[in-house]
């Protein structure tokens, strides 16, 4: 009997939302395998409610190969009825606020919230409560920077793992460059074993981007900003998207919380109010740039002398895309030429009306960022 996410894979083929590419098999035949063992090996009784080992998938390679797409036809089909789908960012987003609960909360609040109240560590209580909502965990764009993630990301599955959770996750980078070159990286390499042990790791290496076709087979500028150009935008930000639900993002600049309320994975979604009317700064966007790949910016418009400070964040907000390599996609009121001619600054603004012009170009958007 064909698995699911196998009959998903070849409707989509039939139908024609996808178009056949090998380097696709090998993931679709490792998710397969997941959800027959996921079938096979129930879960057990006993403390914590065990389960019988199953070994998940680590699925990794370069942006736009698919790996988000079928993480998520196979999250959709698979029977197992304890998942859970999210980005790694937003999971440890509530992980690092569960443990501010348990640390803050006194016997009362714990006992709401986790269903005990004894002792100091907030790892095991936290890690019983994630395993009691789900068996399957399916992750997108796990990336580690962050050193507090870092720091807890070992004792937290292995916790995890001995309760019976199962990984399904994709990646840009291979296991083993995870956390590259970050502080006190000694302390992470036990967690890097772990998930070499507890997951079968697949490399998604095809040669096309079908996220950057998509992107060149359209404009990425939408000007002016009337009805058919905002038909356009929302096109090319859900066909990029995906099906996964959009969540928010928590940025740490300089001991503050930067929200970019829409994002999925690497796609980031913001107005210009949004990121150039606010009090934002160079690390902001800098922190902006580095986190996502590609960032869809609506309602820029035509500014003037009284707009010169949101056009003087908008030039810092540029560089720091250009620098990054980070794609950019806009609905503005009116070409890069036209945006701000006069007031302060619009004379170098003529630099970022380069930049933008070429960052529309299809040989700056066949460029592979560094990181």
């Amino acid at each position: 009997m064909p698995s699911r996410i196998r009959t998903a894979y070849d409707r989509r083929l039939a139908e024609g939302r996808l178009t056949p590419d090998p380097s696709q098999i090998p993931v679709v035949e490792a998710l397969t395998r997941l959800e027959k063992d996921l079938a096979r090996k129930a879960p057990m009784g006993g403390l914590f409610g065990g389960q019988a080992e199953v070994r998940g998938v680590y699925l990794w390679g370069p942006p736009g190969r698919g790996k988000s797409l079928l993480m998520d036809m196979f999250c959709a089909s698979v029977p197992e009825p304890r998942k859970t789908r999210a980005h790694f960012h937003a999971f440890m987003a509530r992980v690092h606020d569960l443990v501010r609960q348990w640390r803050e909360g006194d016997a009362k609040a714990r006992k709401a919230v986790f269903g005990q109240w004894k002792g100091d560590d907030p790892i095991k209580p936290v890690a019983e409560l994630i395993a009691s909502e789900a068996r399957l965990l399916c992750f997108d764009e796990l990336q580690v920077t962050d050193i507090a993630d870092a720091m807890i990301l070992g004792r937290l599955f292995e916790a995890l793992f001995e309760r019976g959770v199962v990984l399904s996750v994709t990646s840009n980078r291979a296991p083993d460059q995870l956390y590259l070159n970050g502080i006190n990286r000694q302390l992470f390499l036990p967690f890097i074993a772990m998930l070499e042990r507890r997951c079968v790791v697949v490399s998604v290496a095809g040669s096309r981007d079908w996220r950057l076709d998509r992107l060149m087979g359209d404009r990425v500028w939408f000007t002016p900003a009337d009805a058919d150009a905002r038909a356009g935008f929302e096109t090319l930000w859900s066909d990029l998207k995906g099906e996964q639900d959009e969540c928010p993002a928590y940025l740490k600049v300089l001991g503050r919380e930067v929200v970019i309320a829409r994002t999925d994975g690497g796609l980031a979604r913001a107005t210009f109010a949004e990121l150039c009317e606010a009090p934002l700064g160079p690390q902001d966007y800098l922190a902006v740039a580095e986190r996502f790949h590609t960032l869809f910016l609506e309602d820029v418009p035509v500014l003037g002398p009284d707009n010169h400070q949101a056009a003087r964040r908008f030039v810092t907000l540029v560089d720091a895309l250009y620098e990054a390599g980070t794609r950019l996609v806009v609905l503005a009121g009116a070409a890069p030429e036209a945006l701000y001619q006069q007031g302060i600054g619009a004379f170098e603004f003529e630099r970022t009306v380069s930049r933008l012009n070429e960052m529309s170009g299809a040989d700056w958007l066949a460029r592979q960022r560094t990181a």
